[in-house]
This record gives C-alpha cells, structure tokens and sequence, in this order.
C-alpha cells in the first residue's frame, strides 16, 4: 500500500475528531515550513505555505458548529490567527509565525485531550454493558 493510498484511508475513516486533530498538525506542519523557508530566504516557498496554514484555519471556522458559546471564543481567536498569519507573511516575520504556532499547539493538545476522554467514556459505556 502507497503512502498516498494510507493517507486517503486515513482520511476516509477518520471521526470528525480525528479530522480536526489533522488539520492542526497540517496547519503545524505548513507554519514550520514556512519558519524554515523565511531562515532560507525563500520567500515564494513562505508564502505558498503560510496561505496553505490560513486555509486550514478558515476551514476550521467555516466548520465550526456556531451552537455553542465557546464557538464565538474560539471564532475570534482563530480569525486572530489568520490576521497574524497574513501580517508574518508580509514582513517575514518569525515571531509571529511562533506565535500562531502556539496558539495552534494549545488548540491541537486540547482537542487531542477531548478526543481521549470521549474515547474512555465510550469504552467505559460500552464495557459496562458487555
């Protein structure tokens, strides 16, 4: 099996969940190319990379569910992140991109912590019941 075929498969069975944790590493992944790229001057392979990061952030406010109060919180802090991101790539500025990277850490750890405590209590229902 190919590594794009893993992928795609990954994708495909992946709980709502798990698809937000991906766009958080990816958005981590693409934040770091473009760190590397600003350090190595290569300012078309920054931009390319810190607009692929903006889109994941406005996919993940375009697929946020708007029910809950926590989501006008989170809305404004990742319409914050997709400033900055464009402010860093306009002045090159690492610093900035260092501090989206943060911010996306604590979103990514988060939402990793929620994805393990639903999963316990799935298994806990679930093995009461067996």
């Amino acid at each position: 099996m190919s590594i794009q075929t893993y992928q795609n498969n990954s994708v495909e069975t992946a709980s709502p969940g798990e698809l937000t944790l991906m766009l958080y590493n990816g958005c981590l992944k693409f934040i770091k190319s473009a760190k590397k790229a600003i350090e190595n001057k290569e300012i078309e392979k920054k931009n390319t990379n810190i607009q692929k990061a903006q889109n994941i952030i406005r996919e993940l406010m375009v697929t946020m569910d708007q029910d809950y109060e926590v989501a006008k919180e989170i809305m404004s802090l990742y319409d914050y992140m997709n400033l900055r991101l464009m402010e860093a790539n306009i002045n090159n500025d690492l610093e900035i991109l260092e501090e989206v990277q943060g911010l996306t850490e604590e979103f990514r750890d988060t939402w990793k912590e929620v994805i393990l405590q639903t999963r316990k209590s799935v298994h806990q229902v679930q093995g009461g019941r067996a």
